[in-house]
């Protein structure tokens, strides 16, 4: 589970972490507005636990705009305030849950868990880009009507990327996420799977939705 926390009180941030990769979360702490705005759009959390008053935009704005982008990501809201009307405010720009200071560790350990849990209950069914539609329970690709034959890589690194559509993936994540790999270990393996992958899903079709981005990493989307 990789939960971003943007926090800025530095060391609240440090402990709510800490808490977190105890129970086996990988963690990125950020402590401004605009820079969780682009992490949250650039890189695919399990979780996002967003403090409303930030330096930059506040937490609200980078909620709101993110939910208007199309990022679905779970977002636990944390304020210093706990009135009705500012977590009303909250779960109307796009919550999914709230959590007023001060709190137990313990508490919003839960609330990440539960939230991630049911982040991961939505994603599950059919994922579709395009006419490539992902079926996850039975495991199965189609494009057009045609079936189309995976190893059990390929079909995590596709999954993967249908999961984060028009953005890009760098290889870094796609080591993370596909292999589970914390670092890069220097080989060409993941140009492999995606040629292999490229010739199953775009080939013979007029349009191409695996995209090479220089230098960075691939973005599976519509072409305009």
């Amino acid at each position: 589970m990789r939960v971003l926390v943007v926090e800025d009180d530095r060391k609240t941030a440090g402990f709510i972490s800490k808490a977190l990769k105890t129970e086996g979360c990988a963690v990125d702490v950020l402590h401004d507005g605009d820079e969780a705005f682009l992490a949250m759009m650039g890189t695919p959390f399990d979780v996002v636990v967003l403090d409303i008053m930030l330096k930059g935009r506040d937490g609200l704005s980078v909620l709101r705009q993110a939910r208007m982008r199309g990022n679905h990501t779970p977002v636990l809201l944390l304020s210093a305030r706990g009135e009705v009307n500012e977590r009303v405010e909250g779960l109307k720009a796009g919550a999914d849950d709230y959590l007023s200071k001060p709190f137990a560790l313990e508490e919003l350990v839960a609330r990440v868990e539960t939230l991630c849990r049911r982040g991961t209950d939505s994603r599950s069914g059919l994922v579709h880009v395009a006419d490539l539609t992902l079926d996850t329970g039975l495991r199965k690709a189609q494009r057009g009507g045609r079936t189309i034959e995976l190893t059990s890589r390929e079909y995590r690194l596709l999954e993967f990327l249908m999961r984060s559509p028009g953005r890009i993936c760098t290889r870094m994540m796609i080591f993370e996420k596909v292999w589970d790999y914390h670092f890069d270990p220097g080989s060409n393996i993941i140009d492999v799977y995606i040629r292999k992958l490229r010739e199953k899903i775009d080939e013979g079709f007029p349009a191409k939705l695996l995209h090479s981005v220089r230098g960075v990493g691939y973005i599976l989307k519509e072409e305009a």
